[in-house]
């Protein structure tokens, strides 16, 4: 798996990037012909993950005491839902099952939520917000190889997230105590792996493996920079 972080060559082709927020038109990104999941497996891995950082986010609501936290983190799980009913009406504008579709990504997507899923509240908060924040970007990224249909994907990604709530809540605990900050950097810096993952798992196969390395080297770098970028926006450490 670490082969992925290694340095390449960039190649001369056409390369996968991710569109800046708001950024729709004119865009030339790699061609995902031999990359890209089907329409259907891609819909529904997008439109369950959403479901996931929902319902990830209910539970933190009923693990906080104070009001205020409640309704921070309660408009956060309705940005994530929003954003899952939108795929899902894509799905069923389709003339799609909705059900149909996530069903295959059930077990792996909970799979993935259970081994990101911390110990205590501000782990589990933090996962929320970094595996969130590189899956929304990954899945943007991928959105250009489908059309109109993942024009409309692309639109309901890039809505408000409502996670600045999130961050503030982490800043808040992270000057409680002077061994959160050291204990969160540790648990941001897992969660790279296992979220690039998920993003590596959702590409189809190819007979050259080492072509598509580095066709998917920009994007990967792109995410972990980003990545970077959340947790030093909380003053951790990547």
């Amino acid at each position: 798996m670490w082969d992925w972080f290694r340095r390449r060559p960039r190649p001369t082709g056409r390369t996968l990037r991710l569109r800046s927020r708001g950024e729709y038109d004119g865009i030339t990104r790699v061609d995902f012909a031999e990359l890209a999941p089907d329409i259907d497996t891609f819909l529904g891995q997008a439109a369950y993950l959403q479901l996931g950082f929902f319902e990830t986010l209910t539970e933190l609501i009923a693990l906080t005491p104070e009001l205020a936290r409640k309704e921070a983190i309660s408009r956060a799980a309705g940005a994530a839902l929003r954003k899952h009913e939108e795929l899902v009406a894509v799905i069923r504008d389709r003339d799609e099952d909705p059900t149909a579709l996530m069903l295959p990504f059930r077990e792996p997507l909970d799979a993935f939520r259970a081994e990101v899923h911390g110990v205590r509240w501000p782990e589990t908060m933090l996962s929320v917000h970094l595996t969130a924040g590189m899956l929304d970007d990954f899945y943007l990224a991928l959105s250009a190889s489908y059309g109109e249909t993942g024009l409309r994907v692309a639109r309901a990604l890039e809505a408000d997230d409502a996670r600045s709530a999130l961050v503030d809540i982490l800043l808040d605990t992270l000057g409680e105590s002077e061994e959160w900050p050291s204990l969160l950097a540790l648990w941001g810096r897992r969660l790279v792996g296992d979220t690039l993952l998920i993003a590596r798992a959702a590409l189809k196969g190819t007979e050259n493996p080492t072509a598509m390395q580095e066709t998917v080297e920009p994007v990967f770098t792109e995410l972990m920079a980003a990545h970077a970028r959340r947790m030093e926006s909380l003053g951790l450490s990547s």
